[in-house]
């Protein structure tokens, strides 16, 4: 370790005694399924069957009507799978569409924006199967929660098809090569051979793993799809002649803050420099292990790789990567990022396929009335001779389709409400995390709420003239940071019941961070100042100017330039 660090001094947080005494994440997790008298996992395993990809959740909506019952809340997990660069078959996608509808309480399949899909509302009882299903098709969901590095992403990219299968076959490594290395996940849940937990090693994570959950993204410019921005570790994709020849290694990204702790922040990422494909491993290991080293495992709060960047100093961090990694970045190679949405309808790859993009709002994969979307996609996969590829803005991409295939799976989507010729720019420019009634971080609605709200911001920009305009407009439910608020143009941070803080002044690229311009106010206030600044924007904007830019270069709200000194100025 370099002596210019000094590791953060104090109590461990909990959680770190947890990990210690966690027998290499084991707990006593196999003992739990068989109690019965509670539907959920009970003290240390809580916690750590997040390091096996699940969240203890239950309905909020029932949770009080079930207290005056003298039961005890909806117990169920949430499992979110391993899908580096949201790559699935349709063979395995018929898998997880028959589990969700006989399995799970809710019956859905929702993508979410780390480009994969969730079961939500699987009852204990269940939760084995459902391991056992997955595995069985080829899916895990090893390490997609804990303080590990969770799924890897990668640009959804169909057009340029060799290229992103270079970038993706980076993703699926970088994913695999940071693994935990325990036996934990195969002995509970598959019933694997059982190994003695004193001999195992975790070179890379190490025994106590990582201060916080790590995130790593692989990116195709122009497209920043995955928001770079919203994460520990990127690799930025550098090619010559559609070859893809080494990445531009970006360090320290994070939305994630909480309310009222100025300590925390989001922040954007540090560029390192350009590094040769042969050295993508080796410097995944070594930017994981000295965040493992240097990160704060007293208050988890200030724990992420972001806050050690702010610590340490980047310049002192980057060093360190340089020695463990034996390698010395060199200048970053030019690149730009021009869009990150994802590229609805059909678009044709240069190897000749036809490649749907079909938006499902807030990424839930549901049958509804007149909309049967998971009866759709349902009847596609069992078409299909390409693949899926799930996108982190929630959409799912038909990918690889044959010009003989091409009529009928477009058929199939018009006939399931998955294509729709109305669904506006502005509603495709928008999203939500899953907030209420399942998640239990959530303050205020977010996937229930976005529909309407769209509805109301697509009337305003109506009013004003601007029907075929959009804004990237994005709400969550709690300042945790999962549905990407703090990289949006305007972005909405739960606060209370129907309360948000309205942040504005994020571009359309997201590279730039939104700022607080009002605090706690209920979603009324906020309809009548968009309004107000529509209108604004409608009648004084400059050519082809975007919303974010607009209100920043008139002095509705000043950019944030540097996070950690002027977010809350």
């Amino acid at each position: 370790m370099s002596d210019k660090v000094k590791v953060v001094e104090g109590k461990l947080s909990d959680n770190e005694r947890l990990k210690a005494q966690s027998n290499h994440l084991r707990g006593t997790i196999v003992e739990d399924l068989s109690n019965d008298i509670t539907g959920g996992f009970v003290a240390d395993n809580f916690q750590l069957i997040r390091f096996h990809g699940m969240y203890q959740q239950d309905d909020r909506d029932i949770r009080a009507e079930r207290a005056k019952q003298k039961l005890e809340p909806l117990h169920n997990v949430m499992l979110r799978a391993r899908l580096p660069g949201g790559v699935i078959t349709p063979e395995q996608w018929l898998v997880i569409d028959k589990f969700a509808t006989d399995k799970t309480i809710y019956g859905s399949i929702r993508l979410t924006t780390r480009q994969t899909f969730q079961f939500h509302g699987v009852l204990k009882p269940n939760v084995k199967l459902m391991h056992q299903t997955l595995h069985s098709t080829g899916i895990d969901s090893i390490a997609t929660a804990g303080d590990v590095n969770r799924n890897v992403l990668c640009t959804s990219n169909p057009v340029e098809s060799e290229l992103h299968k270079e970038a993706w076959d980076w993703a699926v490594k970088i994913s695999e090569h940071l693994l935990p290395k325990t036996n934990a996940y195969a002995e509970i849940w598959l019933d694997g051979e059982k190994v003695e937990s004193t001999e195992e090693e975790e070179p890379i994570l190490g025994d106590n793993y990582l201060p916080r959950k790590f995130k790593t993204t692989v990116v195709i410019p122009p497209h920043n799809d995955i928001d770079v921005h919203a994460n520990d570790l990127n690799f930025v994709a550098i090619a010559e002649n559609n070859k893809l020849i080494g990445f531009n290694v970006l360090v320290g990204g994070g939305l994630a803050m909480t309310h009222g702790d100025h300590s925390t922040f989001p922040r954007k990422a540090d560029d390192f420099g350009f590094i040769p494909l042969d050295k993508t491993l080796d410097v995944a290991a070594a930017v994981v292990s000295t965040q493992r080293d240097w990160g704060n495992r007293v208050n988890r709060k200030n724990a992420k790789t972001k806050y050690t960047l702010e610590r340490v100093g980047v310049d002192t961090f980057k060093e360190e990567v340089e020695s463990r990694a034996k390698v010395k970045f060199g200048q970053s190679k030019p690149y730009e990022f021009t869009s990150r949405g994802d590229r609805f309808g059909w678009v044709e790859g240069i190897d000749g396929k036809h490649h749907l993009t079909l938006f499902i709002e807030n990424g839930r994969i549901l049958d509804y009335p007149g909309k049967t979307l998971k009866t759709g996609c349902a009847e596609i996969a069992k078409i299909h001779q390409g693949d899926f590829r799930l996108t982190a803005n929630q959409n799912l991409i038909v990918a690889g389709v044959s010009s003989d295939q091409k009529e009928i799976i477009e058929s199939l989507a018009i006939k399931h409400g998955l294509m729709e010729a109305d669904t506006s720019n502005q509603r495709k420019d928008s999203m939500a995390c899953v907030a209420l009634p399942t998640c239990p971080l959530a303050m205020a609605e977010a996937e229930r709420y976005l529909p309407s709200a769209v509805t109301e911001l697509e009337a305003i920009l109506s009013k004003h003239g601007l029907e075929n305009e959009s804004i990237i407009y994005r709400i969550t439910g709690c300042p945790n940071g999962c549905g990407r608020a703090m990289l949006a143009e305007i972005g909405l941070v739960g606060k209370g019941p129907n309360k948000y803080n309205l942040h504005l002044g994020g571009n359309r690229e997201g590279t730039r961070i939104p700022k607080m311009y009002k605090e706690n106010i209920l979603d009324t206030e906020i309809m009548a100042i968009l309004d107000e600044l529509i209108g604004r924007w409608a009648k004084e904007r400059e050519a082809s100017e975007s919303f974010g830019d607009f209100v920043i270069r008139v002095g509705v709200i000043a950019p944030v330039v540097d996070s950690a000194k002027d977010f809350y100025a």
